[in-house]
Parts: structure tokens; C-alpha cells; sequence
């Protein structure tokens, strides 16, 4: 079978090697898609702190069971699944308090261990999730960046009515926005200096979108939120500017998370942050319940992944189509390989 093995950054070679050998409590998945992130990014420019070279990438994907391992139940040859790739060592205070997204010695495949970018992969059974059959491969394999951004929503506890501000419309700040919907959410604004990820955003269910260059973010949640402005603000930007905004418009008392990786030192104004008493918190991945509702919200029609896919490309086009990403920044949303292809 094949495998793609990223030597460098910039650099991604082919293997021939022979197809994993299922273990006990393991099932073998032939791997269908799997969708580009803005992390698998930073790893081609060679900017991901925490990878080293060489790796195979792949964490966000979708297949089929192809074997089943002895001791395995409640899978069948054929099924459509997920793999879910944190690797946690199920010792530490969070793996024993349930929160092994924060495992002290977490390891995501594609990043500090081998990723699914084979045609086949062979993972242990507790790892992978199935998926509906009407589910598209291309839907299957967001379901990872989704259970983000349902993660994301949980940490700001029920979000039943409340009126929900995301900054940035990229890929993951308008399955946030979704998501917020789909969990109940009154009304969302989305903001960002594009207008091309602004309609995306409104066309995936957006209340309202705003275009900070042109419009104050402070003036756009008074008119579509009144004095009140907003419960909760996700920052999916990640930069001063963003949250710079975030702390300087919040409602006191409000909650601010930040979704979005901060690619350098923070300069924020957090004497603002102190005086108008702002909680901000934090997210990091997700749990397996995570994975379960994102596959509900897609199933029940709440959140809508298609207009997200921006293009295809085939297993060996995997360099092209990061040079596709590069060359159209603004107007690509997700990029998904066909890995059989």
C-alpha cells in the first residue's frame, strides 16, 4: 500500500509499504478522505512546534472497516468510521478525571505519531467511531474540526438562548457558529476583514456577519444585540486584534473563549480584562461525546459541512494541494485528499 511521509517541510514522498497488521483489539480502516487543517499547515511550512520530521500526516478522515481484530465487537467488515487521534497515556490527573484531551503526554497522530495517510491504517478499536451510512465520506472525515468547535461550545456550558459572537470565518469559526445553533444559540454574529469567508459564513446559517475593516465590532453587537451585546465571544482568529475586540466590547461579566491558536506572545489588555470582571477561557480538542454530538448535529440537519469542501485532490496530489492553499488562502475553506484515488 501506499503512504505519504512528509521528509521536510515542503517535502512529501510516497512509500510502498505492506498493509498494517491488525492486533488484538484493533481493527484495519481503509481510509477514504481525510481534510487538510490549518495545523497540517503550519507542519508543510515548517512551523508546527511540536512536530518533527520525518512524519506522515492525517488526522482529520473518514473510511471503512476493512478487518477486525480478535476481541473486537460492535464493528462490521464494510462500516463507514471515524478515527479519533489523540493518543493519551490514561494515567495522568486529566486521564483519570475523564479530560484525556489534556493528557500531560498527548500525542495526535499526524503530529507526534504516525497519521492515517495510508490506504490503509490499523488503530485500536476505542479509537474509532461510526459513522451513519447516509454520511458522505467528505462529511465523515469533518467531523474532527466539528467536534471542535462542539467542544468549544460546551466549555460556556448550555448555551440555550444566548446570543453568541465568533471572530473569524474561517473553517473553524463557522462550525463554531453552527454548532452554537445547533445547540441551541438565540442568534450569532460572525466577524472577519473578508468578505468572501463572510457570505461562507452566512450561507452555513449565520444571523449576522460583519466586516470589521468597515464596521466597529463594538457598534455591529449593539444594533444586532442591543445593550446587552453578547453572552459569549469565541475568538477563532487568534491574534491581538481579535482579541483586542473581544475584551474591549464584551458585556462585564461576559465570557470570553479563545478557540484559535496564537501563532506568538499575546499583547492584550488585561487590566480591562480584570476591571470588567471577564472570564476568558479556553479549549483544546475535544472528547469522545464531543465526537457523538457533532455526528448528531450533522445527522439532524443542524449543522451543514458541504459548502465547507473547497476542492478534492488525489493521493499522490497531496504537495499540490498544499501549493493549492497557499495560492488561495482567502477562498479555501477545506481541502480533502482522496486517498483511494
Amino acid at each position: 500500500m501506499l503512504q505519504q511521509v512528509m521528509t521536510a517541510p515542503g517535502v512529501i514522498e510516497f512509500n510502498e509499504v505492506p498493509v498494517p497488521e491488525v492486533k488484538p483489539g484493533q481493527v484495519l480502516v481503509k481510509i477514504q478522505k481525510i481534510g487538510i487543517c490549518g495545523s497540517d499547515i503550519h507542519v508543510y511550512h515548517g512551523k508546527h512546534p511540536f512536530t518533527k520530521y520525518p512524519v506522515t500526516q492525517g488526522h482529520e478522515v473518514s473510511g471503512e472497516i476493512a478487518q477486525i481484530g480478535q476481541g473486537v465487537e460492535g464493528f462490521s467488515v464494510g462500516q463507514k468510521v471515524t478515527i479519533q487521534p489523540q493518543v493519551v497515556c490514561g494515567k495522568c490527573y486529566p486521564c483519570r478525571h475523564g479530560k484525556y484531551n489534556l493528557c500531560e503526554e498527548l500525542k495526535v497522530m499526524g503530529f507526534q505519531t504516525t497519521g492515517v495517510a495510508s490506504h490503509y491504517f490499523a488503530v485500536d478499536a476505542q479509537k474509532v467511531t461510526p459513522l451513519p451510512e447516509d454520511m458522505s465520506f467528505d462529511e465523515g472525515a469533518m467531523i474532527e474540526p466539528l467536534a471542535v468547535a462542539v467542544h468549544a461550545i460546551r466549555q460556556a456550558g448550555d448555551v440555550t438562548g444566548l446570543k453568541i459572537a465568533v471572530l473569524g470565518a474561517g473553517p473553524i469559526g463557522i462550525l463554531v457558529a453552527q454548532a452554537a445553533k445547533g445547540m441551541g444559540a438565540q442568534s450569532v454574529i460572525v466577524t472577519d476583514i473578508s468578505d468572501v469567508r463572510l457570505a461562507k459564513a452566512k450561507e452555513c446559517g449565520a444571523d449576522y456577519c460583519v466586516n470589521t475593516k468597515n464596521t466597529d465590532f463594538g457598534d455591529a453587537m449593539l444594533e444586532y444585540f442591543g445593550p446587552d451585546k453578547a453572552d459569549v465571544i469565541y475568538d477563532c482568529a487568534g491574534n491581538d486584534i481579535t482579541m483586542g475586540q473581544a475584551i474591549k466590547y464584551a458585556r462585564k461579566g461576559s465570557t470570553i473563549i479563545l478557540v484559535a491558536v496564537f501563532a506568538s506572545m499575546a499583547k492584550v489588555d488585561l487590566a480591562v480584562l480584570n476591571d470588567h470582571e471577564l472570564d476568558l477561557n479556553t479549549t483544546m480538542m475535544y472528547r469522545n461525546e464531543d465526537y457523538l454530538d457533532a455526528i448528531r448535529l450533522v445527522n439532524e440537519g443542524k449543522v451543514t459541512l458541504a459548502p465547507l469542501v473547497s476542492k478534492h485532490f488525489a493521493f499522490r496530489d497531496y504537495l499540490k494541494a498544499y501549493q493549492y492553499i497557499d495560492d488561495n488562502r482567502e477562498t479555501t475553506m477545506k481541502v480533502i485528499i482522496n486517498v483511494q484515488e
